[in-house]
């Protein structure tokens, strides 16, 4: 394809494609350490359950946003961006896609360094995944996925596909190894429920838990962004839907299986990635070789899926005229060249912010998360907000209008308490990457000829974004507040 206004080769990606892209790009390594994450925090099993049941509940309610969204508005074919814009005005529209790529390259981030820190199980000269020797490799890896998606969008998520079965595979042997073994005990399990004190309170208990699954569900509204280069626009919607209830399942299993295998005590204590040291448990060595090579592939796929969306973000946005029109160009397979370039040598750049600031890549998933969270909560307003105005429901009848409504006010509230569980300080330090999104809006504004605020809420937005960076960066400085 040349252009993205020729549907034929546009259209690209069918329902099977986009469901692998959810899958993959949401399920990185997550799954293999969750049940542990969570035990050493000091959730017991209680507390475990009604987090993912909050977890569950509001998700859904996130993910029934972008469905509705995907079919009263199927026009708006750049989710995210699209949705804020429609919402709330192009500015808060630019900042929603500012947002979600820095997002994605952060994720891509910390990714590389966790890969790293996996294949190191195998060969210790990789470290912590943070060491020289990871950092060049990491670099080799990032240069290569630009190199798979210039050749083609299709073609990468061809590939995807392929990840993303085999990186279920080592979870679904851990599930039926646990399962079939018989290492599932009701009586660990019931023992685990309230389990010994941890030193924090049922509600700490919940929101760490709560907070851990912010990082777990983050890439689950790929195939909305990836809209517009889907054949059929309701295939989107019912690969979110069968995306989100496949990896639900997948995290639930496994966090009951494994608090059911060993007691909090014994997860809390467990290396990263803490599964493979419960399936080593149930089978011997093999397991955790075999966990350990499923985190290889499983971040692999979600780092290809993650550079898909990230370099289309910007790109989409560009060709609507907000970005910079830099960020619209193409090569010869239709993949959006610029962007890719950008966005990883932006990544290029915070690999070796890693090697010499030592950081790990929980710091730069906590980023990313915190980035991730105001375009969640953009999209589900602008979806409360059109049911409550009843634009695009006119013919719905009362009763399935409340439930959309229902549905708008579930998925806000869950996009504040994602926010407020992703970390206050996060939040703040996040001002630093939106504010150079600024100056680029400015340039795109000015490409066109076009007057740069024309509102006042759009100045005040800015000026506030500004001074919170200005304050993050005095805090920094004077080390009050540490971002990597």
């Amino acid at each position: 394809m040349s252009s993205i206004s020729n549907d034929s080769k546009e259209k690209q990606l069918n329902f099977l494609r986009l469901a692998s892209m959810i899958v993959g790009s949401t399920i990185g390594a997550g799954v293999f350490s969750l049940a542990g994450d969570m035990a050493f925090n000091g959730a017991n099993t209680a507390a475990v359950l009604v987090g993912w049941l909050i977890c569950g509940v509001g998700m859904f309610g996130l993910m029934m946003c972008f469905f509705g969204l995907n079919k009263v508005k199927p026009e708006l074919t750049n989710g995210i961006y699209s949705y804020a814009r429609e919402g709330f005005g192009e500015f808060v529209g630019f900042n929603s896609a500012w947002g979600y790529w820095i997002s994605a390259l952060l994720c891509n981030v910390s990714y590389t360094t966790l890969l790293f820190q996996a294949i190191g199980y195998f060969f210790p000269v990789f470290g912590e995944g943070n060491n020289l020797v990871s950092i060049i490799c990491a670099s080799l890896v990032i240069w290569l996925l630009n190199y798979l998606v210039l050749y083609g969008v299709k073609e990468a998520a061809g590939i995807n596909i392929i990840t993303t079965i085999s990186k279920l595979m080592p979870i679904f042997v851990f599930i039926v190894a646990v399962i079939f073994a018989r290492s599932f005990k009701l009586s660990i399990f019931m023992d685990n429920f309230w389990g010994e004190a941890s030193g924090l309170s049922f509600g700490e208990q919940v929101k760490a838990t709560t907070s851990a699954t912010v990082w777990a569900f983050i890439g689950i509204e790929g195939a909305v962004v990836l809209s517009g280069r889907a054949k059929r626009s309701k295939d989107v919607g019912k690969a979110s839907i069968t995306g989100f209830l496949c990896i639900f399942l997948i995290y639930l299993m496994t966090s009951i299986l494994s608090m059911g295998t060993m007691t909090r005590a014994e997860l809390a204590e467990l290396g990263n990635p803490q599964m493979a040291g419960i399936l080593e448990f149930v089978v011997g060595k093999w397991g955790a070789v075999l966990i350990n090579l499923g985190v290889i592939l499983s971040l692999a796929g979600a780092l290809l899926s993650w550079t898909i969306i990230a370099a289309d973000c910007p790109y989409s946005a560009a060709k609507q005229g907000v970005f910079s029109k830099a960020f619209a160009k193409e090569n010869k397979k239709g993949s959006p060249s610029f962007s890719l370039f950008a966005t990883n040598g932006i990544i290029q750049l915070f690999l070796i912010i890693i090697f010499f600031n030592d950081s790990t890549y929980q710091a730069f998933y906590t980023m990313s998360a915190s980035m991730i969270m105001v375009p969640y909560l953009l999209s589900s307003l602008y979806y409360a907000k059109i049911t409550f105005k009843k634009d695009g429901f006119e013919l719905v009848k009362t009763g399935a209008l409340v439930w959309q409504r229902v549905i708008g006010v579930i998925g806000s509230i869950y996009g504040l308490w994602l926010i407020y569980a992703g970390g206050l300080e996060y939040l703040l330090i996040t001002a630093i990457l939106y504010a150079p999104g600024i100056l680029i809006y400015i340039k795109g504004k000015k490409e066109k000829k076009e007057k740069v605020f024309t509102n006042s809420k759009d100045i005040i937005i800015a000026s506030i974004i500004v001074i919170l960076a200005v304050i993050s960066i005095v805090t920094i400085a004077n080390g009050t507040l540490k971002p990597f």
